[in-house]
């Protein structure tokens, strides 16, 4: 193990595919512990919106990589608590959180180099008092050592009913069926790609989110940072 690899305060990771809760569980978890939060897929769909912004051509991986190494990002709250997300200046929040935007992040995830690129610069999320990791690989990948790993899954049609909800009101053009494909399809490639590969951790809790609502998760997934000592 690097020394990379090490954390520089305690981490609890969640990792796990579109649309199984990750990202909501993780803000609650940070706000409830008082945690930092990493939100990993932001950083790739970043990327792939800095490069389109950029006018890069889709397939240029280096230039990509260059984006993700230079890229000025500010992740913050407006003063109603909601999410903002600047990019070089300007606010990207709504664009960020398209369907579109979450498959470039699966296609430019899939390159090596954006990946080593985003690597230190995942892992400086790591400071006291500690750190909520929401993404794909990050017990896996980018912090092995993390003090408790989950891998939170659902169905795959409870998946795309929660995307669909999410989405109807910010892109009248989405539909079920259509989630549906592109959930399947964003599995396929994230599971299959040979660069961190979506897999859990040989020592992650697997957790299925089908039947359970966010802050049933949440309240579980306290219940065992709380066994494991890193929760009051």
């Amino acid at each position: 193990m690097s020394p990379a690899a090490r954390s520089a305060a305690p981490v609890l990771t969640i990792d796990g595919p579109s649309g199984s809760g990750k990202g909501t569980v993780s803000r609650l978890l940070a706000a409830r512990s008082g945690w930092h939060l990493l939100d990993s897929g932001a950083l790739y769909r970043l990327v792939a919106l800095a490069g389109s912004l950029a006018g890069v051509a889709s397939e240029d991986v280096a230039a990509h990589a260059q984006l993700a190494r230079r890229m000025r990002v500010v992740f913050e709250s407006d003063p109603l608590g909601a999410e903002r997300v600047l990019l070089e200046g300007s606010e990207v929040t709504g664009p960020l959180r398209t369907e579109a935007a979450g498959a470039g992040a699966s296609r430019v995830a899939a390159w090596p180099a954006v990946r080593e690129a985003l690597l230190e610069r995942q892992r400086a999320f790591a400071r006291p008092p500690g750190l909520i990791a929401d993404g794909r690989d990050m017990g896996s990948v980018i912090f092995p050592r993390a003090e408790l790993k989950i891998f939170l899954t659902a169905s795959a049609e409870e998946r795309a009913r929660r995307r669909y909800k999410q989405l109807k009101d910010k892109d009248s053009s989405v539909t079920l069926a259509g989630l549906s494909l592109e959930i399947a399809e964003r599995d396929r490639r994230d599971m299959t790609r040979s660069a961190a590969p979506l897999v859990p951790a040989a020592d992650a809790l697997v957790l299925d989110s089908t039947a359970l609502d966010a802050a049933e998760v949440t309240d579980e997934i306290y219940a065992h940072g709380r066994s494991r000592g890193i929760f009051d």
